[in-house]
């Protein structure tokens, strides 16, 4: 393979998992991992990506474009509804307490939850807690604030003062952006804000998250890999951002 052809290769892959590792890339390839940096540098000045500690993202990866729930809601959704499944795996005892973030991901977990158990479970996402406030099990405790449209959910000090004086047993959180250098992240100051103060309300933390996530890093940090417990994800994650994740003491789900 000539030199040019690798190079178009790897940005393929870029744009195919989201991120690559060096030696990764140089396993496939069979070339030295010097040679592989080599190709970055040279794919980073022609725009084509944008390297990082240890691989390369896509170009546009570090974005502040945030997409609408129902855009995020009809995206993915076979292995959102896995995801789901699996943290059901997560759940309290039977009369334990839980902290549902808003977005799409989560908004699965909501659908199946079981209603033969009794739950506490609070959220500040407006479809979440009309979904849980039909579920007999369930008592519901809805965060409010200023809610946004593109999220439709509630933010600002009124979500912030409610949740400081919060302890749940588990906190289930969505994101934009998974890396294990910036951690977990979010487009928006005020999302942010809210999905840092769950995180510190709960004994354990866990993200839900699809494959299409990890290696993006967005505009604001809401945690970093030590806030979090558990990522929960599906079977296209990329195995070396996996294992990249888990080396620095997340526990990873595939779904």
């Amino acid at each position: 393979m000539y030199a040019e052809e690798r190079q178009q290769a790897i940005a393929g892959l870029v744009t195919q998992r989201g991120r690559v590792a060096v030696t990764a890339v140089a396993e496939h390839f069979g070339v030295t991992t010097e040679t592989v940096r080599r190709d970055l540098a040279l794919l980073e000045r022609a725009g084509m990506l944008r390297r990082v500690h240890g691989g390369a993202v896509p170009a546009g990866v570090f974005t502040v474009v945030e997409p609408g729930l129902g855009e995020r809601r009809n995206t993915r959704t076979e292995a959102k509804r896995r995801i789901a499944a699996a943290a059901l795996t997560l759940l309290p005892g039977s009369t334990g307490s839980l902290i549902l973030d808003g977005g799409s991901t989560t908004a699965a977990l909501a659908e199946v939850l079981p209603g033969d158990r009794a739950l506490v479970a609070a959220t500040n996402s407006v479809p979440i807690a009309a979904r849980l406030a039909a579920s007999p099990g369930i008592t519901l405790h809805v965060l409010g604030g200023r809610v946004r449209g593109i999220t439709q959910s509630a933010v600002g000090e009124s979500t912030l003062a409610a949740l400081a004086d919060l302890r749940a047993d588990v906190v289930f959180l969505g994101t934009n952006g998974i890396s294990a250098g910036h951690g977990f992240s979010t487009p928006d100051e005020a999302e942010a804000a809210v999905k840092r103060a769950m995180a510190r309300a709960g004994q354990r933390v866990v993200v839900l998250s699809d494959s299409s996530k990890l290696g993006r890093e967005h505009l604001v940090r809401f945690a970093t890999v030590e806030d979090v417990d558990v990522l929960v994800t599906d079977d296209e994650a990329d195995p070396a951002v996996v294992a990249e994740l888990e080396s620095s003491g997340i526990e990873v789900l595939v779904a």
